[in-house]
């Protein structure tokens, strides 16, 4: 029993420590050939298509890529069902305790869509009136969009691998509680972040409360038996993978993707005399 609560208080401590030994990373991220490949591929979009045209491009074929890594994920697995799964649940199922589980009840059903539907309307409106004076309507198209996109993405990914549920709830591959807070209160912070001139420390803090309500999220689904320990795993990923995207999108349809660094002009060359 001691293991489970353990579990749950790692669930919270490994976010806090890990996010920000990520974000030291990041000015070294930023500053790779990666970033520098993907500024020029959204420069050339925008020079294309606008910003709204590329954010839809930089969309489409995110969510097709979330696709093509937690498909392959999926099935890998959901062949750990037998080894993984069913002793991870016998073992839970074993060691409930009433109390611990009603809190874990009480706190699983953030995940749920029914309030992130609200939470992500009230968002929306609120943003609207903050950035009336700029595009106002961007907050109203995001903040929705980020609600469809990861259900109908879960849906596919659900379809695709189709690997049934635990005996105790309908909960399937990945889980779509993870992935709902990680949208919602992510681009609410992506939002914040580009409404007001936030320091880089609060930045950090505001990611690391994210992943921990997504971390605390996936303990919950294993606890109240809603999900197999392995729907979390690959929920966490999918969750990851699809915010990454969506605040992408973001950025490019706000224009906060610099392009990449113009080289030094060639010197011009003057007829010789």
């Amino acid at each position: 029993m001691i293991l489970i609560y353990a579990l749950g208080a790692l669930s919270v401590l490994l976010p806090v420590v890990l996010v920000p030994a990520l974000a030291r990373r990041m000015p070294g991220v930023r500053a790779g050939r990666a970033a520098q490949r993907l500024r020029v591929a959204v420069a050339g979009l925008t020079a294309a298509f606008g910003r709204v045209g590329a954010a839809l491009v930089v969309l489409l074929a995110g969510c097709a890529a979330v696709v093509a890594i937690c498909w392959p994920l999926g099935e890998a697995l959901a062949r750990l069902e037998p080894h993984v799964d069913h002793p991870v649940f016998d073992y839970v199922h074993a060691r409930r305790v009433d109390t611990w589980a009603d809190l874990n009840f009480f706190y699983t059903a953030l995940g749920d869509r029914y309030p992130l539907m609200w939470v992500t309307v009230v968002a929306a409106v609120v943003f609207a009136v903050l950035w009336r004076r700029r595009r106002w309507w961007v907050p109203l198209v995001v903040l929705p969009l980020q609600f469809v996109v990861e259900q109908y993405v879960q849906a596919v990914l659900a379809t695709m691998v189709d690997r049934g549920h635990p005996p105790t709830d309908l909960g399937t591959y990945p889980s779509g509680g993870c992935a709902r807070i990680m949208m919602t209160f992510g681009t609410i912070a992506v939002l914040a972040m580009l409404t007001w001139r936030v320091p880089r420390g609060v930045r950090v803090a505001l990611m690391t409360v994210v992943v921990t309500l997504v971390s605390l999220e996936g303990y919950t689904r294993v606890y109240t038996e809603k999900h197999w320990f392995t729907d979390v795993i690959g929920g966490w990923v999918f969750a990851v993978l699809l915010f990454a995207v969506t605040a992408l999108t973001l950025l490019v349809a706000e224009g906060r993707i610099r392009p990449p660094a113009e080289r030094d002009a060639p010197q011009r060359v003057t007829a010789g005399t």
